[in-house]
């Protein structure tokens, strides 16, 4: 979809990273999400990356990880993954655990557990998604007050359909959020608007980074809203 947008016409999907580098500064890699990807192929997309040196990869946990072994069991794995993405070296961004929808609160303990054994070097950021972690106050608060003590991040998600999510905590300085827009409607601009606002709020309290993504359900809309919110930040 976004050949000769981002994309040069006729360029092949195996260049896209190059010419995606010369126009953005991080990734969400779902790449990793898949696959448990070794210190060699994490290592070719850092050079494709290296015309750009500010250039961030932000690495998706394994789904093995996430949403099959559920956090329990995952030691392994999750050494697996930290081994291959430390090749992204200095262009090694924050990481994205992501849980599934049917992830609740009852699995607490277990994402305490895993959350306490992780590397403090690379920050994480968490992402939940079941309605009981915002709708009961308990829940929130146990959730937000444990990342807070383990200095991990909470990613917010804004999405039309989830307005729950947008929850506006941030239990470390620095925010993550995952906007996902409605294919240009004149609301995605909106809602651009009232982030840089917030943004520009949370900066003047002491944010200290922030990393903006966007998606889009038609994702060739995506290069049009990333331009704005790039010129209104």
């Amino acid at each position: 979809e976004w050949l000769g947008k981002i994309y040069p016409p006729k360029t092949k999907e195996a260049n896209f990273l190059d010419e995606y580098v010369k126009h953005f500064d991080c990734i969400e890699l779902n790449a990793t999400f898949y696959q448990v990807y070794g210190p060699d192929t994490i290592g070719k997309w850092r050079d494709k990356a290296a015309a750009n040196p500010g250039f961030k990869f932000c690495p998706k946990f394994s789904q093995t990880i996430s949403h099959i072994r559920r956090l329990k069991n995952a030691e392994e794995l999750t050494t697996q993954y930290y081994n291959g993405i430390m090749a992204f070296g200095d262009q090694l961004g924050p990481l994205f655990l992501q849980v599934g929808d049917n992830y609740t609160p009852k699995s607490f303990p277990e994402l305490k557990a895993y959350l306490e054994h992780l590397p403090t070097d690379v920050p994480v950021f968490l992402e939940v998604r079941h309605k009981e972690w915002f709708s009961v106050p308990e829940n929130r608060d146990a959730l937000f007050n444990m990342l807070h003590q383990l200095n991990i991040g909470a990613v917010i998600t804004d999405a039309s359909g989830r307005r729950d999510c947008v929850h506006m905590n941030l239990p470390t300085p620095h925010a993550f959020i995952r906007f996902v827009g409605n294919s240009l409607d004149k609301t995605d601009y909106k809602r651009v608007d009232d982030w840089v606002q917030r943004i520009k709020q949370w900066k003047e309290q002491g944010l200290q980074s922030v990393w903006f993504f966007m998606h889009q359900h038609d994702e060739r809309y995506s290069p049009e809203l990333c331009d704005y919110v790039v010129d209104e930040l």
